[in-house]
This record gives structure tokens, C-alpha cells and sequence, in this order.
């Protein structure tokens, strides 16, 4: 499924989802599949690979997979089984790194 427009599933899905804008799983909605994103709201379940800018899994939403995000929210009783990649984000610098940094700078 291919959207330019916000979704919000309280029910049941199985597939691929590519939206430009927001997916929200509501409370009774569950989503086994791959779901890319801006942003991603689960008060429901998701089986997969998420792929967004932002995910929040509130109080009662469960993810069990992969999420791929620049931003990850977890409330307190949201449940999150799976991996977590942190994209574009600036390498942990090492101390090499950190020598010239502080060479340039003298």
C-alpha cells in the first residue's frame, strides 16, 4: 500500500505499507509487515521492520522487530521486543578523531 496521506489501522493488516506522512495503529490495530514512514504512533501491535524519522509506542503498543528511526519514544508499560537502528546520527568519535579535533583547534 502506497499513501501520500496519514493512516490510522484499528484493525487487522498484513502486508507492506509506504506512507509520506503518519501511520497510526490504534489500540485494537495490528500490523504484521514492513511499514516506512515519517512517522510511526502504535497503541496497538506491529510485527516487522519499521522504517520512520519518528516512533512512539505509547502506554499500550507493542512492537516486535526491527525499527529503523531517528527518533525512538517509549512510554512507561509500551513494549518494544527486537533491534534498533539509530539513523543519521554523527559517529561516536574516538580518540583519534578527538586528538585532531583538538589539534585544529590549538
Amino acid at each position: 500500500m502506497n499513501l501520500s496521506c496519514n493512516l490510522y489501522v484499528d484493525g487487522e493488516f498484513e502486508g507492506v505499507i509506504h506512507s509520506k506522512k503518519e501511520v497510526n495503529i490504534g489500540k485494537n490495530g495490528h500490523i504484521k509487515g514492513d511499514v516506512t514512514t515519517q512517522r510511526l504512533v502504535v497503541q496497538g501491535y506491529i510485527e516487522g521492520t519499521v522504517n520512520a524519522q519518528r516512533v512512539e509506542i505509547k502506554a499500550a503498543g507493542r512492537v516486535s522487530g526491527t525499527i529503523e528511526s531517528g527518533e525512538l519514544v517509549i512510554e512507561a508499560k509500551g513494549i518494544f521486543e527486537g533491534n534498533s537502528v539509530v539513523k543519521d546520527v554523527s559517529p561516536v568519535p574516538t580518540p583519534d578523531t578527538l586528538e585532531k579535533l583538538q589539534i585544529k583547534k590549538a
